[in-house]
């Protein structure tokens, strides 16, 4: 291979000529090797020789040992063509046979990769060497171009000068002849003739050394241009030698080529071993964290090579720019024409010693690139070992990701059918007229005290009780129950509304339809149904159900459907109505509550129940009704008890009634949305009730025991249902006995002290589910053509 004192460009004809510097790549190489990246020969039988000193070493090797063999053509036909001795019955000794030739074939292998990618990079590197250099012959044939040109128009000017001055002897010639005539003619002029023939002479002196100041110019000129168009030999020389390089690395080329066949054609007997070499790869795995780390070592370095690389080239740049500046002072000192040779000499010399310094500049940058294209070769050898744990941890997270991807499947296709066991579920109640019953337990509170023994309440596991049964043990006894939802103590708001979401958009389709709360006091019958509502996560069923009804409505535009809601709110407190929207309260009130004002129940033909003067609201806004909710919680009957600091002493119902007109299809639907909180139920041995107290849980019980009545007179289907024995039963007189769609939350205590209302709750909550009322009907009605519905 030709050395790079045959790559450089020949030196411009002013520079001076310096003796040629060493090639410098080999002593790189020799650097490589010794730190222990580069090869570093040895014969074959030496690895044979140290395999047999050393039998503890591995069958695979170190890398350090294939890096440092050598193979030639006759080895590596000796390794093919070898054949085993192997012993009959010396399994262990045949094995080490085999475990050597395999390792020796190991290292044949990685040897001719080696020398395959020693030739790739040979070869880039001769293509890249070719076209700087073509790249760099262009670019002196371009500035060469330019000089020439510039040297072209400075003769071309000088001969211009040189013109104009012969042009001005020849005329001051002719002048003198004329001044001798006229001396001829005018003697008396004589004197003036001759002072200025002395002044012509003069003249004339000066013109002939200006043309000889001119001619010697031209004469330097010319010499110059000689030396130009020498300059411009040698490059020519220099181009062939570098045409000639091309052509032997092309042979060279060639004979990589046919050396790399007949590698290939051995590599071809080698294939067979390839299976037991992938399972000893297993092994090479664990020098993948001194790999990384070789790696990191080899990636800083990188970084302190480009850093000084850039400091070099930045140095170069500004040379390259002074160098810039000074030929363009060159320029401007050789177009004027009042600066000396002398002068031109030394820009000449100082261009001479920055070209100087820019050669040896290229030299320092040329030896960093070969230092980093060594580092480049470390920095891919480390890639090879991470690269295969990159593809083993990408096919683990593949299968990682596709099994997250069946389980989110799976669990979707559980939603599913969750979703349709509901479905059907709510169509066979619908179909079977049954009153829904929903059991909710509240969590144990500080005011219940420390439980010592075993929880009261548990929760069946099994796929049919899942999510719907519950179980209570009474002095060692248990109790199952089973209804149509149940929920833990852990339970959130927003979950216990989902499962009553599409009930309360019945009422939007037309249906009755009644939610109300039942169980002892301090069970969580309040914060079912109301909640805390000023908090996002801990409101109620009441505001939630009525946040649906409005985003529904609105949604429902979209289709043609125009609403009117109307919201009134009542309690039902010692067997009286109490208006809790009316504006007229005073404290001279009649057993109404409001003087003047008789509240009187009525059921018309259709199941719809009106109560007489109550105040009824139109509201369009979810903000109406939440101030609404608000003055009734103010205007509330509520006390102090044993069981609870501030126990709801009445019946509280809320109605939302619904008009809705499509005018496209011209239909009409009319639903009712029946909210209620019942009072909490006590004993009064528990609840220790005197006074005004007393007289509030006996009404409350009494109409508990009333509402406890009618259920069991539907659980028997009796002819006769005693609705009228309270104003509560004769209340809920259509969502018990009617056409609407009815649901019960029974609310349950974890208090062991509780236990024995729990379980009454329970078994009223039981006979509450297996009771049959009619099958809920639509209020669809078609609209008249001469009847039109006036909104709010």
């Amino acid at each position: 291979m030709a050395s790079r004192n045959q790559n450089r460009p020949p030196r411009s004809p002013s520079a001076k000529k310096e003796g040629i510097p060493l090639d410098k790549r080999r002593k790189i190489g020799v650097a490589i090797g010794r730190s222990g990246f580069g090869p570093d020969r040895k014969p074959l039988s030496s690895l044979s020789a140290r395999k047999q000193d050393d039998p503890t070493s591995s069958d695979m090797g170190s890398t350090e040992g294939a890096n440092t063999i050598d193979f030639t053509k006759e080895s590596v036909d000796a390794l093919l063509s070898e054949k085993l001795k192997m012993k009959k019955f010396d399994h262990k000794g045949n094995l080490e046979l085999v475990s050597d030739l395999n390792s020796r074939l190991k290292l044949c292998i990685k040897w001719f990769q080696k020398r395959d990618a020693e030739h790739l990079d040979e070869e880039a590197k001769l293509r890249s060497a070719l076209e700087n250099s073509q790249k760099a012959l262009a670019d002196t044939e371009a500035e060469m171009e330019i000089k020439d040109e510039k040297l072209s128009a400075s003769i071309a000017q000088l001969k211009e000068e040189n013109v104009s001055l012969q042009n001005r002897l020849a005329k001051e010639e002719s002048e003198k002849l004329d001044a001798i005539d006229c001396h001829k003619r005018e003697k008396e002029g004589r004197i003036s003739a001759e002072s200025l023939n002395a002044s012509l002479s003069q003249e004339l002196e000066k013109a002939q050394q200006e043309i000889a100041a001119a001619n010697h110019r031209a004469a330097s000129l010319d010499d110059m241009y000689k030396r130009l168009q020498e300059y411009n030999l040698s490059l020519q020389q220099y181009n062939s030698k570098l045409h000639s390089e091309l052509e032997a690395a092309r042979d060279s080329l060639k004979r990589v080529e046919k050396e790399k066949s007949t590698i290939v054609e051995n590599l071809s007997t080698l294939r067979g071993h390839y299976n037991t070499l992938q399972k000893e790869l297993t092994l090479s795995r664990n020098s993948q964290d001194e790999a990384v780390n070789q790696k990191e070592s080899l990636v800083n370095e990188v970084k302190c090579l480009r850093g000084e690389l850039q400091q070099v080239r930045d140095d170069r740049d500004r040379q390259v720019s002074e160098v810039q500046v000074l030929t363009a002072e060159i320029v401007k000192y050789k177009e004027s024409t009042g600066k000396s040779v002398a002068e031109l000499d030394q820009l000449m010399t100082k261009t001479k010693s920055w070209e100087e310094t820019c050669s040896s500049q290229r030299e320092q940058i040329r030896l960093l690139e070969h230092q980093l294209t060594a580092a480049n070769e470390k920095l891919k050898m480390a890639n090879l070992s991470s690269s295969e744990i990159k593809t083993e941890f990408e096919e683990q997270k593949k299968a990682l990701s596709e099994l997250q991807e069946r389980l989110v499947d799976k669990e979707h296709q559980l939603i599913e059918g969750e979703k349709l066991r509901k479905k059907l579920h709510n169509t066979i109640l619908e179909l079977k007229g049954n009153i829904r019953v929903f059991c909710r337990v509240r969590p144990l509170l500080p005011d219940d005290g420390a439980v010592t023994e075993a929880p009261v309440i548990s929760y069946p596991t099994s796929t049919e009780a899942l999510g719907r049964g519950i179980d209570l043990v009474q002095s060692g006894q248990k109790y199952a129950f089973t209804f149509d939802k149940v929920f833990s103590h852990d339970t959130s708001q927003q979950a216990v509304f989902v499962e009553i979401s599409q009930l309360v958009q019945s009422a939007l389709d037309g249906y009755k339809v009644c939610i109300f709360a039942y169980g002892q006091t301090g069970s969580g019958k309040t914060y079912t149904m109301m909640g805390r509502p000023e908090a996002q996560e801990q409101k109620g069923l009441i505001p939630r159900s009525l946040e649906q009804i409005f985003q529904s409505s609105q949604a429902l535009m979209a289709q043609g459907w125009k609403y009117k809601m109307q919201a009134s709110m009542l309690e039902i407190y010692n067997e009286t109505i109490r208006d809790l929207l009316s504006a007229n309260k005073s404290s001279g009130t009649t057993d109404s509550g409001v003087p003047g004002k008789q509240y009187t129940i009525k059921h018309d033909a259709n199941g719809n129940t009106h109560v007489t003067d109550l105040t009824i609201i139109d509201v369009s806004t979810i903000d109406e009704i939440s101030s609404l909710l608000l003055q009734a919680a103010q205007s509330r009957s509520v006390g102090r008890t044993q069981m609870n600091e501030q126990s709801s002493r009445s019946h509280f119902v809320f109605t939302l009634r619904i008009s809705g007109v499509n005018e496209g299809t011209e239909q009409q639907v009319q639903g009712v949305l029946n909210l209620i909180d019942l009072a909490g139920s006590e004993r009064l041995s528990k609840s220790l009730s005197t006074g005004d107290r007393l007289k509030e849980t006996q009404a409350i019980n009494k109409s508990l025991s009333s509402l406890a009545d009618v259920i069991f007179a539907l659980a028997k289907k009796e002819d006769h249902v005693p609705f009228r024995n309270s104003k509560l039963t004769y209340l809920l007189q259509p969502c018990l006995g009617g056409d609407s769609k009815t649901l019960m939350f029974v609310n349950i205590s974890p208090d062991p002290t509780s236990l024995g209302e729990s379980l009454c709750s329970l078994r009223f909550a039981a006979r509450v589910n297996a009771c049959e009322i009619g099958i809920p009907r639509r209020q669809l009605t078609l609209k008249p053509a001469d009847s039109r519905l006036s909104y709010g």
